[in-house]
């Protein structure tokens, strides 16, 4: 079984067990997320899909990291013939969450 969830204009293909990084978000003390934007749900036989979302359809996970950084990314800026160069860097943050239940 598997399905696709739309989080922060970002699509995922999902299956039970999966870990995954999403944007963080303040959770504060929970454990759990619930992505409630699913696209498309896949199970033994069938196949749902939504027109956008697929009613009543959830996809539950826990958090594994609350505050997972990730790659930097360098940024240069440079004008020419003008002796004026910028060097700034970048690291996003993310939640990284592992699904337990996909619920059609």
């Amino acid at each position: 079984m598997y399905a696709v969830i739309e989080d922060s204009g970002q699509q995922f293909r999902v299956c039970q067990g999966d870990v995954l990084d999403v944007d963080l978000r303040d959770l504060g003390d929970a454990k759990k997320v619930t992505f409630d934007r699913v696209l498309l749900v896949s199970g033994d036989d069938d196949l749902k899909i939504g027109t956008p979302l697929v009613k009543g359809a959830k996809v539950t996970a826990e958090v594994v990291d609350p505050d997972l950084k990730g790659k930097k990314v360098h940024i240069y800026r440079l004008r020419r013939r003008k002796a004026s160069r910028t060097k700034t860097g970048h690291r996003q943050r993310y939640l990284r969450v592992r699904i337990t239940k996909i619920k059609a």
